[in-house]
């Protein structure tokens, strides 16, 4: 290693006498404050920077680029935006079934907007962006384009509080599609349940359910859920089934308010009856 250092020192030295006293010549006249050092100073910074330009796109790709780290923030932005943008897509998606729903429904409807969720384990409620002067009030059903969300429980000017399925005040007179098996929908705090539906009946794991005709705080025929599960008692007597919504009551956001005008009387006596039950 040596003899190959030494012979290319030897093969090279009168470049390398030349690069040293370039070197040295060049810091004594970085440090002297003569006028025509001053001059000769600004020529070779002059010389430097156009030949570390020309050499910067070569030298360039052997180290790492000051640009990668904000490539890689817009990256981040970018891909922040496509996520906002996917949300927007799922959500004029919605809108757009929302709205062939309402094409096809002979009932009126006012579309709404969810603005708040105050939900527990087994309280769930909406605030909705519609109220008395959409003439909306008490008792009114609330449906999504998949089916049914719940029951306005109170109305002010412009806002009403709807009580969801995910609620264990809430209980609904529903029927199974296909056999007319009736029963009492209601939720225990995990899921959606009928209960004491005797084994005789004919109930099968995706039976549609929908509210029943029996019903005065819905009208009949809205879509509810499909039977998820069905469980015996002990005797073996009697089923209780799970039921799994057809809307999605945790991620709702659109909505429709059915402009059916209940009757006060009717509702509070069913109601109270429900909750006996």
């Amino acid at each position: 290693m040596l003899r190959f250092l030494s012979r290319l020192a030897s093969k090279y030295k009168e470049y390398i006498l030349l690069i040293v006293l370039s070197v040295i010549s060049l810091t004594l006249l970085s440090k002297s404050e003569k006028p025509a050092a001053k001059h000769l100073q600004i020529f070779a910074l002059g010389n430097f920077a156009l030949l570390n330009e020309i050499v910067k796109p070569v030298t360039s790709i052997f180290r790492k680029d000051v640009s990668l780290e904000e490539l890689r923030i817009e990256n981040a932005r970018l891909m922040l935006e496509v996520n906002r943008m996917r949300n927007e897509h799922l959500e004029n998606e919605q809108l757009r079934s929302m709205i062939a729903f309402k094409d096809t429904s002979s009932f009126p409807l006012i579309p709404a907007k969810v603005v708040s969720k105050l939900v527990t384990k087994t309280q769930g409620n909406y605030i909705v962006n519609r109220g008395s002067s959409d003439g909306i009030i008490k008792g009114m059903p609330v449906l999504s384009d998949k089916g049914l969300i719940g029951l306005v429980m109170d109305a002010a000017e412009n806002y009403c509080v709807v009580r969801t399925l995910n609620n264990s005040n809430l209980n609904i007179a529903v029927t199974l599609q296909r056999s007319r098996v009736d029963g009492i929908l209601s939720f225990d705090g995990r899921n959606l349940v009928v209960k004491d539906i005797p084994t005789t009946y004919d109930v099968q794991i995706g039976d549609r359910v929908e509210t029943s005709d029996f019903s005065s705080l819905f009208p009949p025929a809205i879509p509810v859920g499909v039977v998820a599960k069905k469980e015996s008692n002990v005797v073996g007597l009697i089923h209780n089934l799970t039921l799994t919504s057809f809307a999605d009551i945790a991620a709702g956001n659109n909505l429709f308010i059915l402009k059916v005008i209940p009757s006060k009387q009717i509702n509070d006596l069913e109601m109270n009856l429900l909750k006996q039950n």
